[in-house]
């Protein structure tokens, strides 16, 4: 598990042994089983995840209907908003499969960053291509038809086509699960045209 997460972070920064050793005593890494719920409506948190196997949803339920907002897989990072605003969580996070994870919170990190300033500057980092990343991805939904946006997901995340259940997946699109049925068949058809 720990080296997973080593491995990572060398991408950015490097890491001595010490700083190796002080990451692995603080028994942040956690194996946790599908179907489990991380975080409820109207609780209150202060765990950070960062996924090293597995994947995590985030939920929220509207007049009794799941809707995902966003999927979490190996090598991605979340901290939930109750965290920073520091009031009862809006939404749900679960497991969607046995997920390997660290659990940490903003005193551990204040006290590595004090120990290993440069943990504060890849914590920057990561932030930053988080947030890009995230205005990207809400930019083009909002400007995206649900076939162009089932398209994107299969270009920049194909593996969540076959980890993730149909109805969830629809959710996370902004549609039905026969809305997106149809995309696949017209998919399909048209790969089908190309072929003849």
């Amino acid at each position: 598990m720990q080296s997973l997460l080593f491995d990572f972070i060398s991408k950015y920064i490097s890491l001595s042994e010490k700083e190796k050793e002080v990451i692995s005593s603080l028994n942040i890494f956690k194996s946790i089983k599908k179907g489990s719920v991380l975080l409820k409506k109207n609780e209150y948190s202060n765990n950070e995840y960062f996924i090293l196997k597995g994947c995590i949803r985030t939920y929220y339920i509207v007049d009794g209907e799941e809707k995902t907002t966003n999927f979490y897989t190996e090598m991605e990072g979340l901290t939930p908003n109750c965290v920073q605003n520091k009031k009862p969580s809006e939404y749900y996070i679960d497991c969607l499969e046995d997920s390997i994870i660290t659990i940490s919170n903003p005193d551990m990190e204040t006290e590595m960053f004090k120990k290993f300033p440069k943990f504060e500057s890849l914590c920057r980092i990561l932030s930053e291509e988080l947030l890009v990343k995230e205005k990207i991805n809400f930019d083009q939904f909002k400007i995206s038809t649900p076939e162009q946006r089932y398209l994107r997901l299969l270009e920049k995340r194909p593996d969540l086509i076959q980890r993730i259940p149909q109805h969830q997946l629809a959710s996370f699109l902004g549609i039905k699960p026969q809305s997106l049925s149809r995309i696949k068949s017209r998919i399909m058809e048209k790969e089908r045209n190309k072929k003849l």
